[in-house]
């Protein structure tokens, strides 16, 4: 039994580990003004008729905070680069100087930051959900261990030490959000 409870927590706390991972990961991809090459690793490139993900065929880099260069190993995926980002709905500019590609990223207006903050806090929220789906999972694997003889007191105690979790790794989304937030309204 003890062991069983064991990897239910162990498996609980991974599970809500990802939940924030993700989120973290998510929230790269909302630019706050500043040029990050994170901002375009999820842009997907026709390359030689396979999609390839852009940081696989290119380096990416900054040249200032406003300015990032994208500079394929081949000059022939220029093009294709180019036209990958300005399919990916990013809200991106990319300029081809024939050697490299160019994106200058716009300052943000008040309107703009608003709906990032939106956008993060939506983020936050499936964060959210995806700990308490993982909650609930939890309690019903403590529900079936107490149908095969858990004791209840014991099963109440898992239970409560289950919502320490989920109240803790809510906290940690929260303080994501509130430092994303800030950064985003950061002029």
């Amino acid at each position: 039994m003890e062991e069983e409870i064991d990897f239910i927590l162990d498996s609980l706390k991974e599970s809500m580990q990802k939940s924030i991972e993700h989120l973290e990961k998510e929230l790269t991809k909302i630019r706050a003004g500043k040029a990050n090459p994170s901002m375009v690793s999820s842009v997907m490139v026709d390359y030689y008729g396979s999609m390839t993900p852009l940081p696989q065929i290119a380096n990416v880099g900054t040249m200032d905070a406003r300015t990032l260069t994208i500079q394929p190993w081949e000059k022939s995926s220029l093009e294709p680069i180019e036209r990958a980002i300005i399919n990916s709905n990013l809200g991106l500019n990319p300029q081809n100087n024939g050697d490299m590609i160019l994106i200058n990223i716009p300052q943000l207006t008040e309107e703009r930051r608003r709906d990032l903050v939106k956008q993060a806090k939506a983020e936050a929220e499936h964060a959210k959900v995806g700990i308490r789906n993982a909650r609930k999972e939890g309690n019903d694997e403590v529900k079936r261990l107490e149908k095969d003889g858990l004791s209840e007191d014991l099963a109440k105690g898992v239970e409560e030490t289950i919502q320490e979790l989920t109240n803790e790794f809510g906290l940690k989304v929260d303080k994501i959000l509130v430092a994303k937030e800030a950064d985003i309204m950061k002029v």
